[in-house]
């Protein structure tokens, strides 16, 4: 049956679209203009060749009004901060200085001055810099980025729309400033804030801007009412200025819920609402609103966080539901298609059958673009497109690469037992205390040391055939001896063989999994200049071989003292991966725990007695709203728990965490049963080692004390410091001394010098300790 046509001709846009350029050339260039190889100038001219690229490719592939604004060099959230003068005090000398310095100093800090906190962007791996807000704040309005990349797409003949992070989002992502009443509230300063967004909007209007983008996502999360009411009043107060454009309200990674009420009576003129899986509760919602009569809908029917292919049918009759609820309904993804790389048909090493299944952020465009023409023009005006659309689903579906019965089999198979240690922390810790015989305050780092230049030239080498597998393998074994003879001079306890092998800590093990798919160009931004190549994870998952024991136990044959095996847990591979959406997550995410449960057992009977399995995202994953947590938990730990309890009391098991609001999920971290946990803390001035204690966590712990996302060297006072801080929350017996993440991103220089003043600090810490306290 052919669909009517939509009343008023659909239009097709997207939220955002990623920053890099098909070749990073935006990292390359913002490197090297940290390094002092690119002027300011030629900076900020690949800036503006990768959006005029993006805007020309948006165009040509029938969106008919483009974002703006949302292009960055560093964070959106970071932009906001500068757009409403929200600039650090410690911050405003290098500001006034050179605003791109001092840009860079918020993010990055100096070696004088520490930057912004950094923190995972809701539920996504991409990380954004903290505001630092208090009651003496003073917010000034600056729009000159957000006009002038405006005025650029508006001379090139687009149709631009400025996007905003909204000012509730802005606020209830912030934080208090260090000095500042650990309870203060930054919601508290909306009235103060909405000024500056009502003059940011004035000058948008007066550039020329009909619609403005206003990014809500904070709101899709549990809210208080005195949080709702404040969302009710800024929109009331935003929309009912005379001089203003158009204000689109969007919304994504989930259900608006009880904020969609107020939103549609909101005097704004459209909202944005995700319609994927994580919102789809937001279509019953819009009808027991009443709808959006006299608005503008912008329905996000592409999920733009996945990379799966889109079920048309399925869009299209989500699409006809909703043209009965607003006065206009365009199509868009479900939020910014930043999450997601730039372009499928860039990857020749994927089985051509799979890469029918995937679209990256082209193909998504490409998909919006074919939905708003179905909507507008009728079923009819598609048919080509529909028809291939159920060919490559049905081929999915019927795949051989996502069904491995001896798999199912195994994870079918699964005990109660399977997931318990054989012996109870207090138990297993004495043992290991016996078997390792490590000092108090032991020192270890968290696994990488850098990646450098001849590392990655080595890589290189191989794949272009220059150097043959034996030549690779001596400069790996190269590395690793001077790896070990560092950490071993420097007087570190657990050592770690440095990861020389390793690109990167999922995809180094999805390639040697069955089931995992890797790209060659899929780069998604996690954080600044740092983009990751998420792996696909298409099918049933199983080790086919040892991926880590041969590198670990040849490190370990070079020293005597402990060397940790490393591996990534099933959590983060799962959320470090662009993640098949056949079935339930708590089922893929054991099928990968059994098969890391085999790596462990293997490293353990080669002679490794310290295990690290890394799970940063296992707060990163957490569902947004509360009702949902408890189930995602029971997998996540019980997952964790499969992938290690298959050890020896005296093998001690580590876990890694980072760059994540832990306070809330204290006890699913109990709940793990990792013998010792590290955890990001240098930028939070150990808030989680203070949450540990409170909950009355039993087990070991290293609070970070060097912050590797910075290149500045923490002095050996300061991590001093922070030990200190440390030990008034966690007994010295169970604390441990490392830095926040792994080294891979950092120098040699810094990386030698930070380290030598970490473990200087832990022997001043040791001296000061009264003897009982071992």
């Amino acid at each position: 049956m052919t669909a009517k046509p939509a009343a008023a001709a659909a239009r097709a846009t997207v939220y955002g679209y990623p920053r890099q350029g098909q070749n990073r050339e935006l990292k390359k260039a913002i490197e090297g203009y940290w390094k002092g190889r690119v002027d300011a100038d030629a900076l900020r001219q690949t800036a503006a060749e990768l959006r005029r690229g993006t805007w020309q490719q948006l165009a040509e592939a029938g969106v008919h009004e483009v974002p703006t604004g949302d292009f960055s060099y560093y964070d959106h959230v970071l932009d906001t901060s500068v757009m409403v003068g929200a600039v650090p005090e410690r911050h405003r000398d290098a500001v006034r200085a050179d605003a791109l310095d001092g840009y860079f100093a918020m993010a990055r800090g100096t070696q004088d001055v520490a930057p912004l906190e950094m923190t995972k962007w809701f539920d996504t791996n991409y990380h954004y810099l903290v505001p630092e807000l208090g009651p003496d704040t003073v917010f000034t309005a600056d729009s000159a980025k957000q006009v002038a990349e405006f005025k650029e797409a508006l001379a090139l003949g687009h149709t631009p729309r400025p996007v905003l992070v909204g000012p509730v989002t802005y606020l209830l992502l912030a934080k208090a400033a260090p000095g500042v009443a650990a309870d203060f509230e930054p919601l508290t300063l909306l009235d103060r804030l909405l000024p500056v967004y009502a003059e940011v909007l004035a000058d948008l209007r007066a550039a020329g801007a009909v619609w403005v983008q206003l990014d809500e996502p904070a709101l899709v999360q549990d809210r208080t009412p005195a949080e709702l009411n404040a969302a009710a009043r800024a929109y009331r107060d935003l929309g009912g200025l005379t001089d203003r454009p158009k204000l689109l309200v969007a919304s994504y990674f989930g259900r608006l819920g009880e904020a969609l009420a107020a939103l549609a009576k909101a005097p704004v003129d459209g909202l944005a609402l995700d319609f994927t899986e994580a919102g789809a509760g937001n279509l019953d919602d819009l009808a027991a609103a009443g709808g959006l009569p006299g608005k503008r809908l912008v329905a996000g029917v592409v999920n733009g966080r996945n990379i799966w292919i889109n079920d048309y049918e399925k869009s299209l009759a989500t699409l006809g539901t909703l043209l009965g609820l607003a006065d206009r309904v365009d199509v868009s993804a479900s939020c910014s298609l930043l999450h997601v790389p730039l372009d499928a048909k860039a990857e020749r090493d994927i089985d051509p059958q799979i890469a029918r299944w995937l679209a990256f952020a082209q193909q998504k465009t490409e998909e919006i673009v074919v939905l708003a023409r179905g909507l507008a023009s009728g079923t009819d005006a598609i048919a080509a497109e529909l028809a291939a659309n159920r060919a490559d689903l049905a081929s999915r579906t019927d795949a051989a690469i996502t069904r491995d019965p001896a798999v199912r089999a195994r994870t079918a198979a699964i005990t109660d037992a399977d997931g318990r240690r054989s012996q109870p922390y207090a138990e297993r810790t004495l043992a290991q205390r016996a078997h390792l015989g490590l000092p108090l305050l032991p020192t270890t780092t968290i696994g990488s040391f850098p990646q450098t230049t001849e590392l990655r030239t080595a890589r290189a080498d191989l794949r272009a055939g220059r150097i043959d597998e034996a030549g690779y393998e001596e400069r790996i074994k190269d590395e690793i001896r001077e790896v070990l003879s560092f950490q071993e001079k420097a007087g570190i306890d657990v050592l770690v063989h440095g990861e020389p092998e390793r690109n990167d800590m999922v995809q180094y093990f999805a390639e040697q999994l069955t089931g995992y798919l890797a790209t060659q160009h899929g780069w998604v931004q996690s954080y600044g200049t740092r983009y990751v190549r998420p792996p696909v994870l298409a099918g049933d998952i199983s080790r086919p071989e040892p991926m880590t024991v041969r590198w670990t136990a040849y490190a370990q044959s070079l020293t005597d003292r402990p060397v940790k095996g490393m591996l990534t847990g099933p959590v983060t591979m799962l959320a470090w991966s662009f993640v098949r959406d056949d079935q339930p997550l708590g089922d893929t995410a054991r099928q990968v725990a059994l098969a890391l449960r085999d790596e462990v057992n293997d490293l353990e009977a080669n002679g490794t007695s310290v295990i690290q399995v890394d799970e940063p995202a296992l707060r990163e994953t957490l569902p947004l709203r509360a009702a949902d947590h408890a189930a995602y938990l029971q997998w996540a730990t019980e997952s964790f728990r499969l992938a290690t309890a298959g050890v020896r009391p005296d093998t001690q098991i580590h876990t890694h965490m980072c760059y994540a609001e832990f306070g809330d999920i204290i006890q699913a971290i109990d709940d793990l049963d990792a013998d010792v946990i590290s955890l990001e803390a240098a930028r939070s001035h150990m808030q989680v080692a203070r949450e540990l204690a409170a909950h009355g966590y039993p087990r070991e712990a290293g609070p970070g004390v060097y912050d590797i996302h910075s290149p500045r060297i923490p002095s050996t006072e300061e991590a001093a410091a922070l030990l200190r801080k440390g030990l008034e929350a966690i007994p010295a017996k169970r604390l441990w001394v490392n830095p926040d993440c792994g080294l891979k991103t950092r120098g040699w220089p810094e990386t030698r010098a930070s380290l030598e003043n970490l473990v200087a600090a832990a022997r001043e810490i040791r001296a000061e300790l009264p003897t009982e306290a071992a």
